[in-house]
């Protein structure tokens, strides 16, 4: 297969995994799935957009990117130095940087947000209270916290699943656009089809 055919199709599978976190992201501001009464009442990193701006907007450009390398008119074989395939190519390892970036940082705000829980209605003793009651405590072991959250119900669940969504995805994101700058330097270096390996 050729280095831009491979491109091509890491970009089909980085579309619909940028589309599948700005969505993940978006429903997080409705906790529990219900219009929160106060943005207080949204867990904070939320409010960083890993899901929209990190595995979302700065995914599309390299997704691009990567679709738009097979449509080149050049065939980039070895030995045509005045082909524009292997500079293409090049570019494209740029591109698959930003993209690193971006689903980088959607990983660690997740990790970030999955560690600190989520923000709730928490009923301690004779008060309640919109707090972050699981900063400090280890709620991930320990299901009987998670019943101190009185409000939204089921919010720790569907906290736990949209940002582990968001981290699944975002590492596969990161794998995806690693594998291309090794694909996008074996395309720089050799040309696009395999002219390094005596392909035509």
């Amino acid at each position: 297969m050729c280095s831009g055919s491979f491109a091509k199709c890491l970009g089909i599978t980085l579309i619909p995994l940028a589309i599948l976190c700005v969505l993940c992201n978006i429903l997080l501001f409705f906790p529990g799935g219900l219009v929160a009464e106060d943005n207080n009442h949204i867990t904070n990193e939320v409010f960083y957009f890993g899901g929209i701006m990190g595995s979302g907007v700065m995914m599309i450009f390299p997704a691009l990117v990567f679709l738009g390398l097979k449509n080149n008119d050049c065939c980039g074989c070895c030995g045509n130095e005045s082909c524009g395939k292997r500079f293409a190519m090049f570019t494209s390892i740029i591109f698959a940087g930003v993209g690193v970036l971006g689903a980088g940082y959607s990983f660690i705000v997740s990790a970030v947000a999955i560690h600190n829980g989520p923000k709730c209605l928490y009923t301690n003793g004779t008060t309640d209270l919109w707090t972050n009651p699981f900063v400090n405590g280890d709620y991930l072991n320990n299901h009987t916290l998670w019943e101190g959250c009185r409000k939204p119900e089921g919010i720790v669940t569907w906290h736990l699943t949209l940002f582990s969504m968001l981290l699944v995805m975002g590492l596969l994101q990161v794998v995806l656009c690693a594998i291309q700058v090794v694909n996008g330097l074996i395309g720089a270096i050799c040309g696009d089809c395999c002219g390094c390996c005596g392909g035509e």
